[in-house]
């Protein structure tokens, strides 16, 4: 994972894409993007083209319309994300980046009972 770099916020929306549709055309990748801001077809093309030559998306050729797909799922590329906040903003401290978390926004009370369950199983493998 570490030769993989951490993507920016317009790769970032292009991998929700990804993620939600599975493998998609750069049609179907700019439709969705410009549901949400207007966006021009051949910058979405470009940045894909950018996003595989970096490895954060892999392309498959074998049809006409060429098919692209997120390299890592979700939860990897958020783990990598969260790994660097965790260094470069909390020093590594865990704690400290759960409590600004919470803290700056209000968890739903289903996130809480997720945390709850969550804090009971770590606690659980301590004993």
């Amino acid at each position: 994972m570490a030769d993989i770099p951490r993507p920016t916020d317009a790769e970032l929306s292009i991998l929700r894409v990804l993620w939600r549709r599975g493998p998609s055309t750069v049609k179907e990748v700019h439709d969705e993007l410009a549901r949400r801001a207007p966006t021009g077809y051949t910058t979405t093309l470009k940045q894909l083209q950018i996003m595989t030559e970096k490895g954060l998306v892999t392309r498959d050729e074998s049809q006409r319309a060429h098919l692209y797909v997120a390299r890592l799922p979700e939860e990897q590329t958020q783990t990598q994300l969260v790994g660097d906040l965790l260094d470069r903003a909390f020093e590594g401290s865990a704690s400290r980046l759960v409590l600004r978390a919470l803290s700056s926004r209000p968890a739903t009370p289903g996130e809480l009972a997720e945390i709850r369950e969550l804090l009971d199983r770590l606690e659980g493998d301590t004993k």
